[in-house]
């Protein structure tokens, strides 16, 4: 079940879902969604010795990007086919009896903007700045600003309470403070 607008907004004034800052419900809070801005910093894939990303060998992914941060009126522009990595403004937290489940804007997404590719599940118990996975599918560049509002979180209750994100020992990216690069935890 989703929560509504209603309860989304009402668990987070009883602090069970935490997003800092506080949004500003007037503009954030859609009927099942909060909208999330985008943060400052940017990863950009670099062309590296490697002739290429090798999963099973960590080496070969370690410096194939470089962080470009933004200022909030300096523009980022992304160029048809480039995929990057970038952060929310906002950290989440939830708790261990709802997920999350992250959506483009589709006023964005009408331009060609993708936000993720695939990681859009946020587990029960996850904690951190939520890291997007963007591409321009599009024909033309876009210029992206941060703290824009860029994507939205959905939040669904599951049938029972379970161990948190952040309290299991294998997940790779608990508590990320800033556009995190993959871990690699596929092994």
């Amino acid at each position: 079940m989703l929560l509504s607008d209603k309860e989304i907004k009402e668990a987070i004034k009883k602090g069970e879902i935490k997003v800092n800052p506080e949004p500003d419900y007037e503009k954030a809070l859609g009927p099942v969604s909060l909208d999330f801005r985008l943060g400052h910093d940017f990863l950009i894939f670099t062309r590296t010795s490697h002739p290429y990303i090798d999963v099973k060998n960590p080496d070969t992914f370690k410096d194939i990007t470089q962080e470009v941060t933004k200022k909030t009126e300096e523009p980022f522009v992304i160029h048809p086919g480039e995929f990057i990595l970038a952060s929310t403004l906002e950290t989440l937290e939830i708790p261990n009896n709802l997920a999350g489940r992250l959506e483009g804007k589709s006023s964005l997404g009408r331009l060609g903007l993708v936000v993720h590719s695939t990681a859009g599940k946020f587990d029960p118990g996850w904690k951190g700045k939520l890291v997007l996975e963007i591409t321009n599918i599009g024909v033309l560049p876009i210029a992206l600003y941060p703290e824009i509002r860029v994507c939205q979180m959905l939040f669904e209750q599951i049938s029972s309470e379970t161990v948190g994100y952040t309290d299991r020992n294998n997940e790779v990216y608990k508590g990320q403070s800033k556009t995190t690069a993959s871990g690699g935890n596929w092994n």
